[in-house]
């Protein structure tokens, strides 16, 4: 006889308790009944709701800080409502009125009003869709047919995987919990039976079994019986450690006797006066949720409306009846029917046509005005028989702001080639219409612990963003509350060489290095990529060595010639390993097969396996590591922890920091689709240099680098990024300069076309990492002929000049969360065009502009935007060019369009080095322009500083160890010619050019 789960009544007692009145405390801490805010900055608050309230005063594994200065703030209580003001926003809550939900927690920033939190609770007889619910280390996905909303639930391929739903049963009694899922074959190879661990408010879970499915687009329901007391309860489906897991979740359904299952889905409302999503309304008839098309906002759209669909907003607080403006955002293309033409729309029976748009990834709005009754209504929007052949995007109600996101993120750009569309973001931060709420429910503890369980009780923890067009604040905020991006050692920012061609240690001693120092190249990093390895030249843990006999010797080697090295790591190991007993043994047994030739993986988040793998390292000596993934399926089970941020972090206490891919899981999509994870990126910089994956050699992926490294740093907070310079895969064909083996055939390394070459390695030059970087490809300058030689011999000796000036601004980020890498829009928020020129110029701290030429030929050229304010001179050529215009911009390889803002002070080595760890920066050339006005601080190691000053023809240099240095000033004229002044020896240099 099947058992039944009884769910004790937790929420009577609290039922009988009145709502408290909000008190405030002298810590910024302000408590109204079960939900408590934390004003940690003007721009910054704190929201928090405890149905038990216990609230938590850990820190997360997101959160690391609440310190932050004490913030001016007022609180009132007004009509029922808790009224928070700072400076720049206002934050209310309706006291007494449950968790936070559209419709009882509303964010006011400038002429921004919003709903920051989305709360869908399914009642009995609503569709529950599983990716409206919270999931733990899974990815939604949307690349299997039949399913409902916007995607399915992944995978589950983890133990701890799991996907949690917020129930509410309408009446007491027995209730079936119906789940709609798809068994193909798994990850595993396995196509069998699954189960899956079903949980009500966090008791012992009960096994359900999923039976096989023809494939992964046959949609099946299984179903389990539960008693519930009336209420809202948390029903939780996860993979167990006894659990096959491997199946994909579509939605839920609690249900009574008798009920079908639903078609209709439970939504949260449209808050009165807001922007709202319309894949988040209640969708019928054959329209879908969509996202291949760039620049919609939230999850996606709804896609190609037809003659039948009905999409309802139900939309809340409408303050009194009355007629008042919708606003649709829409895109119209060229439709199913073959043409493009205005469209007709009905909002609540009322026509609306949409114009045109020129394509479908071009959005617009239309407007009109609806009656509506006060409170809560529903707004629909149908199309005629004949169709709408629109894609909608947002329905906003007497509010015309869009949250569309500034910049974004991905796991890694692994297959992008430049001609197969832009890769997909995932927003971060950073929103056009000023406001973010960063969700931290599910993040675990500081050191890892999951949160306590809170049975049956709502919980909510999350920090609400507020700040307008002052974005830079915002990157501090984040900086303070999870911690600033990683400094890295000051060689980091020299010059790398990495190549995966097989090499040996005779290789870089006797051969590379010599080559770098007899062509004037500098090299400070030498990757070692994953050919070292004995045993097995993938997931090997030894040095093969016939090709390294003396590991530590030669890494003794590099020291001595001023290098730092690194070893390629993959993450899984072979069964026939020499060193596999001793890890499984360490391990105690728990290392499992893999779906690959022999493999066996580890679990990051059992502290056995951890160690197991973290001592296979120890016989390989190196400064730091590279986790270079691919196809192994290593990770965590840690709850709340993102895979990839908890493996960095243990690889940054091994040495100096992470260099790997970030801020996801392999198990979260896969190889090069891995997705964002709950628990968000905003661990990751604090350890990991991110390592953005194998790309391929074309000007497409070239000018796509441009905007991706500022659209990430702005949205995570991340500023130590790595592109392949030059790109990992070979496009062209053109016979490189080596010959290698491969399975025993004789082959030939690839190269670039010189001009590509060219360009690459100067747009390289100005990146966060400069790292040359290809599969069996040429890279280094005297493998190209002698223009494309000459050039990017040139600009990898700036790169080398330029290290002191760049590690100050990692400094300045690891300080102030503002990424050395950033677009013109951080710094010009109220210029239009600097949200135009993302994908075509970035700066480089806020003095440089750099706009890189992405064509080929011998000349290039580039349209430039030049930010107000200031004039803009060009560090080459020495022209000058007036803030608030446009020019366009040529450059042969010797040159490119890199700009000093006139204010701005550059800070460079005087002289060409070898490398940063043998050459102190005792010789120094400051560059500025004539008459200005400016300062700049100079880090050095050991929080060392140095602050240069200019106040018209006099530059003030304040340092404890001004005498040990050769100071000398390059005055950039306005007519374009420079004069080179030498430091007098003292701290004050006269700039007055001579009579």
């Amino acid at each position: 006889m099947r058992k039944r789960t009884t769910i004790v009544p937790l929420l009577a007692l609290l039922g009988l308790v009145l709502p408290a009145p909000a008190t405030a405390q002298p810590n910024g801490t302000v408590t109204s009944g079960q939900a408590r805010f934390q004003i940690l900055s003007p721009t910054l608050i704190r929201s928090e709701f405890a149905g038990d309230r216990v609230f938590e005063n850990q820190a997360t594994y997101n959160v690391v800080n609440r310190t932050f200065p004490r913030t001016a703030y007022s609180t009132r209580t007004e009509n029922g409502w808790l009224v928070i003001t700072t400076s720049a926003m206002t934050l209310r809550y309706r006291v007494g009125s449950g968790p936070f939900r559209a419709d009882n927690i509303e964010l006011k920033t400038g002429s921004t009003t919003a709903s920051p939190w989305r709360r869908v609770v399914c009642a009995t007889g609503q569709l529950c869709e599983a990716e409206d619910q919270h999931r733990e280390g899974m990815l939604v996905a949307a690349d299997h047919a039949g399913h409902t909303g916007w995607g399915f639930v992944a995978g589950f391929s983890y133990v701890n995987n799991g996907v949690t739903a917020t129930v509410r049963a309408t009446s007491a009694g027995r209730h079936r919990v119906v789940v709609r899922y798809a068994n193909g074959q798994g990850g595993d190879g396995k196509h069998e039976n699954r189960t899956l661990g079903l949980s009500v408010d966090g008791q012992a879970p009960r096994q359900i079994t999923l039976p096989r499915t023809a494939n992964w687009d046959d949609w099946q329901q299984v179903a389990t019986e539960v008693d519930l007391s009336a209420g809202e309860h948390r029903v939780s489906l996860t993979r167990g450690a006894g659990d096959s897991g491997n199946v994909n979740v579509d939605s839920l359904a609690l249900l009574a006797a008798g009920q079908a299952y639903p078609t209709t889905r439970a939504v949260d409302d449209c808050r009165f006066g807001t922007s709202c999503e319309a894949e988040n309304g209640v969708i019928g008839g054959p329209a879908k949720i969509a996202d291949e098309h760039a620049g919609h906002a939230g999850t996606g759209f709804v896609a190609e409306l037809r003659g039948g669909t009905l999409l309802t907003q139900r939309v809340s607080s409408v303050p009194a009846a009355g007629t008042y403006p919708v606003v649709l955002r829409y895109a119209n293309g060229v439709g199913g029917d073959g043409k493009h033409e205005p469209r007709t729309v009905f909002l609540n029976g009322q026509a609306i046509t949409l114009p045109t748009t020129a394509n479908w990834a071009t959005w617009a709005t239309a407007t009109a005005q609806v009656p509506l009754p006060a409170g809560t209504s529903d707004l629909n929007v149908t199309c005629p028989d004949s169709g709408c052949h629109v894609n909608l995007d947002t329905v906003g109600v007497n509010n015309s702001a869009q949250h569309i996101a500034l910049g974004g993120y991905r796991r890694s750009l692994d297959g992008y080639t430049g001609t197969n569309g832009d890769p997909k973001l995932y927003p971060g931060l950073m929103y056009r219409d000023g406001w973010y709420a960063l969700d931290d429910t599910s993040s675990a503890l500081r050191n890892g612990t999951p949160r306590a369980d809170r049975g049956a009780q709502p919980y909510q923890d999350g920090y609400v963003f507020g700040y307008g067009q002052d974005y830079k604040t915002a990157l501090g905020d984040l900086a303070t509350l999870t911690g600033g991006p990683k400094l890295l050692p000051r060689w980091a920012y020299g010059v790398w060489y990495s190549e995966y061609i097989d090499r040996t240690a005779a290789d870089f001693r006797d051969r590379i290095l010599p080559a770098f120092r007899q062509h004037g190249v500098p090299l400070d990093v030498l990757v070692v990529d994953t050919d070292f390895k004995g045993h097995n030249l993938w997931n090997g843990w030894r040095m093969d060595s016939s090709k390294f006999p003396d590991p530590q010797g030669f890494l003794d080697w590099a020291h001595g010639e001023g290098l730092h090295s690194t070893l390629n790591i993959h993450p899984s190991i072979q069964g026939d390993d020499p060193d596999f007993a001793r890890a499984q043994a360490t391990a105690k047994g728990k290392l499992a097969k893999g779906n690959c030739a022999n493999c066996y993986l580890f679990d990051w988040g059992d502290p056995d396996q951890l160690r197991a793998y973290v001592e296979l390292h120890s016989k390989m000596p190196t400064d730091f590591w590279w986790l270079d993934w691919c196809c192994d399926g290593s990770g965590s089970s840690l709850r709340g922890v993102t895979p990839d941020t908890w493996i960095n972090e243990q690889y940054s206490k091994m040495g100096s920091f992470a260099f790997s891919r970030g801020f996801g899981s392999l198990q979260a999509g896969g190889y090069s689709g891995a997705g964002p994870l709950p628990t968000g990126p905003w661990a990751e910089k604090r350890t990991t240099l991110h390592f953005t994956g194998d790309t391929s050699s074309t000007w497409g992926v070239l000018k796509g680098t441009i905007g991706y490294t500022s659209a990430e740093g702005v949205s995570t907070g991340m500023s130590n990024i790595s592109h392949d310079i030059g790109g990992h895969n070979d496009t062209t064909g053109l016979r490189g300069s080596e010959q290698y083996l491969d399975n025993g055939q004789l082959r030939y390394t690839t190269k670039m076309p010189d001009d590509m070459y060219a360009r690459w390695v100067q747009l390289g030059a100005f990146q966060p990492i400069t790292r040359l970087h290809s599969n069996h490809g040429d890279r280094l300058p005297w493998q190209y002929g002698p223009a494309a030689q000459a050039s990017a011999t040139k600009f990898l000796n700036l790169r080398e000049r330029l290290v002191p000036y760049l590690y100050t601004l990692a400094e300045q980020a690891n300080r102030t969360g503002v990424p050395m890498v950033r677009p013109a829009w951080l710094e010009h928020p109220g210029s239009p065009e600097a949200y135009s020129t993302v994908d075509s110029q970035f700066l480089l701290g806020q003095d440089v502009l750099v706009a890189p030429i992405t064509t080929p030929g011998d000349v290039g050229e580039t349209r430039v935007w030049f930010p107000p304010g200031s004039q803009w001179t060009d560090y080459f050529t020495g022209r000058v060019y007036q803030g608030g215009t446009w020019a366009t911009v040529s450059a042969g390889w010797d040159t490119m369009p890199v700009f000093l803002r006139s204010g701005g002070i550059l800070v460079e080595r005087t002289n060409n080095v070898a490398n940063d760890a043998k050459n102190p920066a005792n010789e120094l050339t400051v560059h500025v322009t004539a008459g200005a006005k400016g300062e700049f601080t100079l880090y050095e190691d050991k929080g060392k500083r140095t602050r240069i000053k200019q106040s018209g023809d006099v530059l003030t240099v304040q340092s404890p160890a001004f005498s040990k240095k050769k100071w000398t000033v390059v005055v950039h004229e306005a007519d374009g010619s420079t004069r080179t002044v030498q430091g007098s020896g003292r701290p004050v240099i006269s700039l007055r050019a001579p009579r």
